[in-house]
């Protein structure tokens, strides 16, 4: 039932057929008769003539009035309304959330300290710098988004957990420095902890973002073995190298590991030279991968059961009361 945007429904609608059930006792179950003792008296006209009153019959069955049938109908029909739970029901509201989680993983060996950044404008930055430069902008565009940040040097950290405050992700990254996790560089590890932060996920599409520029040598586990429980957890990884390739030892950025990582997980690999080159890839990820959302609708609802229940109660007070004041005023004119 729908007026002027007021929508009213019933929670229990089955209840309604319960309504005949008086009848259907009324007329199939025999009235309830009792024997009661009685006292004979001889000459009983007699003594009822003398004492002037007029003798009833030997069987009385109390009547109801017609305010006390009348009453007791309705009472019925307001209890099997408040056991349909009539409830108003409101606007609808609609709830949207993420449908993809994102884990990014960066890196912040002592590599990351080498100042060969070039900016669109020719200046040089901090290799780091420039990357917090473009993925700064990378996670204000993924609004509405659950995104993780995870900084591995020597070791992986959690610097946060999966949140949609994309600010405080950000502030984080900003804080980051070169070394603050070790100069060494943990990729396998980096991807380990990353499964672990998405077992507080019950999302099923999974993305980890990880960028590296130098090459594995103190991890736990091989980075490859770690993209092969990845993907068995059915996590996807875009991996992106940055620095140079040609450099020696630990400088030099692991290309081939990174891409047998993206290719065990059926993800994306992705090379950038420059800041430049680092904003393509970005942008490139996020057309790979766009934000997706999941909508919720529902109407909230208020129960309304309580209205015919105060009814009963304030019909059957009135009545009772009526009932009690027409008695006493028969018995004393």
């Amino acid at each position: 039932m729908a007026r002027r945007g007021l929508v009213i429904s019933l929670g229990f609608p089955w209840a309604l057929l319960l309504l005949p059930l008086p009848l259907l006792v009324h007329y199939l179950v025999p009235d309830h008769r009792e024997r009661v003792p009685a006292l004979r008296i001889p000459f009983f006209r007699r003594v009822v003539e003398t004492a002037g009153s007029e003798p009833g019959p030997g069987s009385v069955v109390l009547g109801r009035s017609l305010l006390q049938t009348a009453t007791g109908i309705l009472i019925w029909c307001l209890l099997i309304l408040a056991l349909a739970r009539p409830e108003k029901v409101g606007q609808p509201i609609e709830l949207s959330k993420s449908a993809r989680d994102v884990v990014l993983a960066i890196d912040i060996s002592g590599s990351m300290d080498a100042r060969d950044f070039q900016t669109p404008a020719g200046e040089t930055l901090q290799r780091l710098q420039g990357v917090k430069n473009v993925v700064s902008s990378f996670i204000e565009g993924r609004e509405g988004d659950r995104i993780a940040l995870i900084v591995f040097g020597s070791r992986a950290y959690v610097q946060s957990p999966l949140t949609q405050d994309l600010q405080t992700i950000g502030d984080l990254l900003d804080q980051t420095t070169v070394g603050m996790a070790g100069p060494h560089t943990a990729l396998g590890d980096s991807i380990g902890l990353a499964i672990r932060t998405f077992e507080a996920s019950e999302i099923d599409q999974r993305l980890l973002i990880l960028l590296s520029d130098g090459t594995d040598t103190v991890s736990r586990m091989s980075p490859v073995n770690a993209a092969e429980i990845a993907r068995n957890k059915g996590i996807e990884i875009f991996t992106i190298g940055v620095g140079n390739p040609q450099a020696s030892g630990e400088d030099k950025v692991d290309l081939e590991t990174l891409k047998q990582i993206a290719a065990r997980t059926r993800g994306q690999y992705f090379f950038a030279q420059d800041q430049d080159g680092l904003q393509q890839v970005y942008d490139r990820i996020d057309a790979l991968a766009p934000r997706e959302t999941e909508t919720l609708s529902y109407r909230p609802r208020r129960s309304l059961a309580w209205i015919p229940l105060a009814l009963i109660a304030a019909l059957g007070l009135g009545v009772t009361a009526y009932l009690v004041l027409t008695t006493r005023q028969r018995a004393h004119p």
